[in-house]
């Protein structure tokens, strides 16, 4: 099998690693190597990007691994070849392009980058150092679980948001009328109604938020 041969320019291209056979000195064959993709990887970026997350991936891999890998998935960007000091250096500098940053990894090499990350996200398959230094941890080891996180977190804080709005403008007229503001009018409510009144806003805010439960069995993967 000669080098110049299509299909190793193919491998080549996909940044695949080939290895060559030989037998009495003569090429007979070619082994190529790869890194294999979670299936899970190209719906999770997909879902991230119609969330309007920029997706980037930061790795020492070689140019050509990166750029295959980054075309499968559908990454915005990738930085290659990046040695495992410079990983925070790298966070640092998307950083200042005025990005919140949440990074996943899971290795030793990842842990300074993950400190440095806003938010940090190690894979639960990975070492001991990356899962101590990360503020998430992904137990199943599913890059969705990562969308998961998000719709859960944005979900939280529209609650929040609803629950703030609504407790503060309901006890804006609640609280007046129960302390008998409409009594010239001769609306009066009796102290057991007035109570009842007055708690309708936090039985209120309790259910908005239990129902945060079902936001979550829709989020999970």
């Amino acid at each position: 099998m000669p080098f110049e041969d299509s299909k190793i320019v193919e491998f080549n291209a996909q940044g695949k690693t080939v290895i060559f056979v030989l037998a009495d000195g003569k090429l007979i064959g070619a082994i190529a190597l790869a890194d294999i993709i979670r299936p899970e990887s190209k719906e999770a970026i997909k879902q991230l990007k119609e969330m309007s997350i920029r997706c980037v991936m930061l790795t020492g891999d070689h140019e050509k691994v990166a750029q295959w890998v980054s075309s499968e998935i559908g990454l915005d960007e990738y930085i290659a070849q990046v040695l495992p000091h410079e990983k925070k250096d790298k966070i640092s500098e998307i950083q200042s392009r005025g990005f919140f940053v949440a990074m996943a990894g899971d290795g030793v090499n990842d842990a300074p980058a993950l400190a440095q990350a806003d938010v940090g996200i190690a894979i639960g398959a990975g070492t001991d150092v990356a899962v101590e230094t990360a503020d998430i941890i992904l137990v199943n080891s599913n890059p969705l679980d990562a969308v998961a996180i998000i719709k859960l977190a944005r979900s939280t804080y529209k609650k929040m948001v609803q629950n703030l709005v609504w407790a503060t403008g309901y006890n804006v007229f609640a609280i007046p009328i129960a302390a008998g503001a409409l009594y010239k009018i001769g609306f009066v409510l009796s102290p057991a109604v007035a109570a009842v009144f007055m708690s309708l806003s936090t039985v209120i805010c309790a259910i908005n938020a239990k129902l945060l439960h079902l936001k979550i069995k829709h989020a999970l993967p």
